[in-house]
């Protein structure tokens, strides 16, 4: 989890072919009028994110037993709560941060994603410090990265 340009996608490919998980990347399961509104430069509004949340939500609850990597943003508690709703198992959040310089720099050199760099700000205005999650910092190497979140959930 984590906002926009932090390597969600990146590390969570990575990550799941690590651990032997199907990876799953939450903006595919957007609905076009959610891209739609993030392409013209508008924040998603809870309205726009519960159908995806629970979506998203039925995914995890059919993964269940055997596991998935998904990369969602999961700004607010909230969200996570809906994300993590009637499950069996605990879910393991990974909070992906590292500087607003960084990350700038980062959705700077990303082509062809939906999500414009202007949205950033309501991203980072939007997120609630996961107090349940493991904080992973983006500085490193993508596989850096996977290796400091396989030894922090071991």
């Amino acid at each position: 989890m984590g906002v926009s340009g932090c390597g969600k996608s990146s590390v969570g490919k990575v990550l799941a072919k690590a651990i032997d998980l199907p990876f799953y990347d939450a903006d595919d399961f957007h609905p076009e009028a959610n891209i739609l509104k993030m392409k013209k430069g508008l924040p998603l509004e809870d309205k726009d994110r519960y159908p995806w949340l629970k979506i998203l939500n039925e995914l995890i609850k059919d993964k269940e037993n055997e596991g998935l990597v998904l990369a969602c943003s999961s700004l607010k508690d909230r969200y996570r709560r809906t994300l993590e709703a009637n499950l069996n198992k605990k879910v393991n959040w990974i909070f992906l941060s590292g500087s607003k310089e960084l990350i700038l720099e980062r959705l700077n050199q990303r082509s062809g994603h939906f999500m414009p760099i202007d949205l950033l700000n309501s991203q980072l205005e939007a997120l609630e410090f996961p107090e349940e999650a493991i904080e992973i910092s983006i500085q490193p190497s993508v596989e850096k990265i996977v290796k400091n979140i396989i030894k922090s959930t071991q």
